[in-house]
């Protein structure tokens, strides 16, 4: 389960302010990348056809899309006079965002970012000075919002290097591979842990591992289960899917066996495109700082519209997520196999019709 990060309303309201106070003007030429765009009516207001939004997490990005903002990557040597950011909290993969940003902000142009007070938006402006050189500041919604109009001289280019390889997969754990800003990116989730502890060993057929992050628990199960003939990992977050791929790749090896195994780019709770014997899942149930625990309910409702009649549904969760009683509606069967360190390991089997 990769980190869902939810821009604060106030960021993206923040970002706008200089526009609005005439601190700067939109460019003329309608040239703008926004780096991690979150929809909103400010935004579909001032967008220009000429504006392209990132996002790679994909429920955000199908919210853009669906209101008419154009998504997508820009190309390794696209330049933009305007390029906007969003950084996240987590200190290595903003530092990377905003070298992307000078990486692709054109000569003479501005990137302006917007961070929240309490999400590191002090260290975010100093960040972006160091690589940039001069950064103007205001103040708005408990925000700080802060912009570079770099000359090309005053870029740190050895350290733009530098930080752009923050974002790269990296070693982590046990030999796993992970990249800042993923969900426990840099260590084993305990309660994932927790759950591969409990993997039944008779799990066999066609897998999917829901919410899989960079590939932990998918790993498990082709470690601890021979009899699994194809795994189907689902993730939200695009930037999990390359660590995902090494981890797997090196777990097939290990196990010297060769099953199936792909890696999607989907959002779990529009439900799933194929059947499976057995699903597993440790389920977000929080955006940002805030819990939202009908995530995972809709991650449960997803796995049991997937399931062959006799499936199985196998997910680790907080221990005071009140997730049995929707389990109840949906299985005949409902045991909790474990509980452990504030996590419970749930098993849920026979789909009701």
């Amino acid at each position: 389960m990769a980190g869902v990060v939810a821009a604060p309303a106030v960021a993206l309201a923040a970002l706008f302010v200089p526009f609005e106070t005439a601190r700067l003007t939109r460019p003329a030429d309608g040239r703008v990348l926004f780096l991690r765009a979150r929809a909103d009516v400010r935004l579909r207001e001032l967008a220009q056809p000429g504006w392209l939004c990132q996002q790679s997490f994909l429920p955000f990005a199908d919210e853009l899309a669906r209101h008419g903002l154009r998504v997508g990557e820009p190309a390794a040597d696209e330049r933009f006079t305007l390029v906007l950011v969003l950084p996240p909290r987590q200190r290595d993969e903003a530092r990377a965002l905003f070298a992307r940003a000078l990486r692709h902000v054109a000569p003479g142009g501005t990137v302006l970012a917007a961070m929240a007070n309490a999400e590191g938006a002090k260290s975010g402006e100093a960040d972006l000075r160091q690589l940039a050189g001069t950064v103007q500041q205001l103040s708005k919604h408990k925000c700080r919002v802060f912009w570079a109009t770099p000359d090309e001289d005053a870029i740190d280019h050895a350290l733009l290097e530098q930080w752009l390889a923050l974002d790269a997969p990296r070693e982590i754990a046990d030999d796993y591979v992970s990249r800042p800003g993923l969900f426990a990116w840099d260590r084993i989730d305990r309660a994932s842990a927790l759950l591969a502890e409990y993997l039944p060993a008779d799990l066999h057929g066609r897998v999917a591992d829901l919410g899989a992050g960079y590939g932990y628990l998918a790993c498990q199960l082709i470690a601890r289960c021979p009899r699994i003939e194809a795994i189907d990992l689902y993730e939200a977050e695009a930037r999990a899917l390359e660590p995902a791929r090494i981890n797997l790749a090196r777990a097939r090896r290990e196990s010297g066996r060769e099953p199936a195994a792909s890696v999607h780019w989907h959002d779990v709770t529009c439900g799933l495109p194929e059947r499976y014997d057995a699903i597993v899942s440790n389920p977000p149930f929080h955006q940002g700082r805030a819990d939202l625990p009908e995530l995972g309910r809709a991650f449960i409702t997803s796995a049991a519209d997937a399931l062959q009649p006799d499936g199985r549904l196998l997910l680790v969760a907080n221990r005071h997520l009140p997730y049995e009683a929707h389990l109840g509606r949906l299985f005949l069967t409902v045991h909790t196999l474990a509980t452990r360190d504030g996590f419970k390991v749930i098993e849920a089997t026979g789909v009701r019709a």
